[in-house]
């Protein structure tokens, strides 16, 4: 078998546009990937016109590891997320081939599972007004549709400090989602990198009482040893690795042991098989693996088989319950969240199944999605506030 082309297809939401790639081959099999870029989509689909040339047609798609390592390293510039993201395109596209060639879901391929169901928690529901009484009645639903987990940024657009008014504000937002969802389901904080370790220090202190599983990017990416100050400084648990694009740079993270929970995006970290190294060696430091998702039904997909097999998976971010529900429409068989958990899937490959005549219903939108701006909660153009990423 042999990797005829590759096509791509855009999926316009009002925050961000989400890229699913195609991967056909000559006996007729496709398989299907799909990464979330922000910004940088143009620069996506030209790298993956130009890695389909050169890497990708003509390739045998079980060769997943000779694929990844030649698109990786064979350009010689040191791979970002443009490249990563790409590769992570095909290769969950040709773990779709290979499952559905031989007639098993990618999770039996990859170890067998080890858990029978897939906690998730719930993103993108605070699409509200900023007030205590908005985000309790918001967070309600989210308990209504049978979520035991849900994630929130309560912040305003402040960037390394918060001042008194902004920071009571979001302390308020937090302590009602807490009272709203009641002390047994899971409450996750997160910054978004927006804070100086001091700032992210101080405000965990007034978060504790509220009892966050976690407060995700206090910090921003770039220093470690930042991130490891704050880690140092308090009692709850760090969360980051979204914006981490390559499995070897996870390395001094988890040896400043700055994190309690990693959270790689599957769809920037080169794939499905890059992400499972990552949890192995992760899992080596008792580090749990909470993967990153803001992507639509197939990236959730492909998420998910990872969440089935891989013994230090924790819980799967979705967003396709509340801040874009249609999205769920561009593919047949997407995972659906019941009692707070996704099902483990049984169809070969993915699971999934790309419909272009949805996508064609959700063309490419000029997205701005800028967390830094006064107006950040407004980017979604509905005249309400809410979301984050």
């Amino acid at each position: 078998m042999r990797i005829t082309k590759i096509a791509t297809h855009v999926v316009g939401t009002p925050w961000r546009n989400l890229t699913y790639v195609t991967v056909h081959t000559d006996e007729g099999l496709t398989g299907v990937g799909e990464a979330r870029m922000l910004g940088h989509t143009d620069a996506l689909i030209g790298y993956l016109a130009e890695a389909g040339r050169r890497h990708v047609a003509g390739s045998d798609p079980f060769d997943i590891e000779d694929l990844v390592h030649r698109m990786k390293y064979g350009d010689y510039g040191r791979a970002g997320e443009i490249v990563m993201s790409g590769i992570a395109c095909v290769e969950m596209a040709c773990w779709d081939i290979v499952g559905k060639a031989l007639g098993q879901p990618v999770w039996r391929l990859l170890g067998g599972k080890v858990r029978d169901r897939v906690k998730a928690y719930a993103n993108g529901w605070y699409t509200v007004d900023r007030t205590p009484e908005e985000f309790h009645a918001a967070a309600l639903k989210v308990v209504e549709r049978g979520y035991r987990a849900l994630k929130l940024d309560p912040f305003g657009a402040g960037r390394m400090d918060l001042d008194h008014g902004e920071t009571m504000r979001s302390v308020s937002l937090v302590e009602a989602v807490r009272d709203a969802i009641g002390p047994d389901r899971d409450l996750l904080v997160e910054m978004h990198g927006r804070f100086s370790p001091a700032t992210a220090v101080r405000l965990a202190g007034l978060l504790e009482p509220y009892a966050p599983g976690w407060l995700e990017e206090p910090c921003p990416p770039e220093n470690l040893k930042a991130l490891a100050k704050v880690a140092g400084h308090t009692r709850l648990p760090i969360a980051t690795g979204e914006r981490i694009h390559d499995r070897i740079e996870f390395r001094e993270l988890l040896e400043l042991q700055a994190a309690d929970v990693i959270q790689p995006d599957v769809g920037h970290l080169g794939g499905i098989l890059e992400t499972r190294k990552l949890a192995a060696t992760a899992e080596t430091y008792y580090v749990q693996l909470a993967p990153h998702n803001v992507g639509g039904p197939v990236l959730t997909a492909a998420t998910l088989q990872l969440g089935v097999c891989v013994p230090n998976f924790m819980i799967l971010e979705h967003f396709n319950d509340f801040a874009d529900a249609a999205i769920k429409s561009v593919a047949r068989g997407a995972p659906e969240v019941v009692d707070g958990h996704f099902a483990v899937p049984e169809a070969p490959g993915l699971g999934v199944e790309l419909d272009l005549d949805a996508v064609a219903a959700f063309p490419r939108r000029d997205a701005d999605f800028d967390l830094f701006a006064e107006d950040w909660h407004l980017r979604e153009g509905t005249g309400r506030r809410g979301g984050g990423r």
